[in-house]
């Protein structure tokens, strides 16, 4: 796969560009600040419907604009189909395949694909449970774009029960310590008709959180051995890289997940039935689900210790750009073809040894996108076709 034609217009700090690209390695070279981070920022949206830098849509659009588009030519096996996202910050965004609207904008994933690593992504070891969840969930879009619906659907049915842990609160405490309900009288029938709607609630979430702790277990059990392998060779065997699932199930069923089994689906929706009753006082007093993939982490150690506080700079460096490698690979494997891979502003943060061993294993990929803010920074194997970005002029070097 790769993308052979890349169009924006208000997009970021582009009145419009167009920009050739094709197979091999292409590096855009410029300042800080002048806009090659995003050109293959687009492509990454194109890919995922979102940004490696921000969390919403508005910082895309051209300020002064009323949307943004991104569109690019995608080759696969020989086909080549055109991707259109419309940005439209405030309301829904759209999605063309082929020049036909979509109907739901989700519906584009899987007609691009790409593995991004750039600075942000070395929050996955040094960030919060959120980064690393998400790296995962996001790996299992890239996988299977069905993800994105299971994704959408818990999201949806979590933010509902918390509203009702929140809300009924006094009525599900009894209101408060000091007075009791008394039997037969409207303050039990409040009561009793939260407990049931929660337990409705509980059905819902355990059986959406249970395919997706699964896929999740199932994805971190295929990942783990390319993980140590590109973490070697990274960093020229200096540890030993590892991942564990740690679950907010019972004890007992998250030392298994963490040893690195999978439990059947129908033992994990059970388990998530049974720890949802187990906590169910505490939810309540809190106002808050404390139980199910949304507070999940992904332990991540080096030897003996956790790479989160005790990893160096260049350890957690390596880290990172293994767990994006691994996850290429793993792609790679899946799909019988070659995602895009964008390597973004990487090679300033690394030390030769490590530029070296990158530009090693990434030298056979089909499609690799490069920024860097000085070509000497890139390896020389690595110095493909190559744009001179400045100010949002994009020019081809001879």
């Amino acid at each position: 796969m790769f993308v052979r034609h890349l169009t924006v217009g208000d997009f970021r700090s582009y009145p419009s560009a167009e920009l050739p690209l094709e197979p091999g390695i292409t590096t855009f070279v410029g300042l800080n600040g002048q806009g090659k981070t995003n050109l293959v920022e687009a492509i990454g949206y194109l890919a995922s419907l979102s940004s490696h830098r921000v969390s919403s849509d508005a910082p895309l659009v051209r300020f002064g604009a009323g949307q943004a588009i991104i569109r690019g030519a995608v080759v696969r096996d020989g086909r080549e189909s055109m991707v259109e996202i419309e940005i439209n910050p405030g309301r829904a965004n759209r999605a063309r395949l082929n020049k036909s609207a979509l109907t739901r904008t989700r519906d584009v994933l899987g007609q691009v694909r790409t593995v991004l690593f750039a600075p942000e992504d070395l929050a996955l070891v040094k960030g919060d449970p959120s980064e690393r969840r998400g790296f995962l969930d996001d790996l299992l879009v890239a996988r299977q774009p069905r993800w994105a619906g299971a994704r959408g659907d818990y999201d949806r049915i979590l933010k509902q029960r918390n509203a009702l842990l929140k809300s009924a609160a006094p009525v599900l405490r009894g209101r408060g310590k000091q007075r009791r309900p008394v039997e037969g009288s409207d303050t039990v029938s409040e009561r009793e008709s939260a407990l049931h709607t929660l337990e409705v609630w509980n059905t819902q979430l355990a059986q959406v959180a249970a395919p997706l702790l699964y896929a999740r277990l199932r994805l971190l059990r295929d990942l783990a051995p390319l993980l140590g392998k590109a973490y070697d060779e990274v960093s020229a065997g200096q540890s030993d890289a590892r991942v564990a699932y740690r679950s907010s199930l019972r004890e007992a069923m998250a030392a298994r997940i963490a040893d690195g089994e999978v439990p059947e689906l129908d033992e994990l929706h059970a388990e998530l039935l049974e720890t949802f009753a187990e906590v169910r006082a505490q939810e309540i007093e809190r106002g808050v689900t404390l139980v199910g993939p949304h507070r999940d982490d992904v332990v991540l150690t080096l030897g003996e210790l956790p790479a989160k506080g005790y990893a160096s700079h260049g350890e957690s460096w390596s880290f990172a750009l293994g767990l994006k490698l691994a996850a290429y690979h793993l792609l790679r494997h899946d799909l019988g073809d070659d995602p895009v891979l964008i390597l973004d502003d990487v090679f300033a943060e690394l030390d030769a040894g490590r530029r070296e061993r990158l530009a090693a294993m990434v030298a056979d990929c089909e499609q690799v996108l490069i920024t860097a803010a000085v070509e000497a920074d890139v390896p020389p194997e690595l110095r493909g076709r190559t744009y001179a970005v400045t100010l949002g002029e994009v020019t081809a070097r001879e």
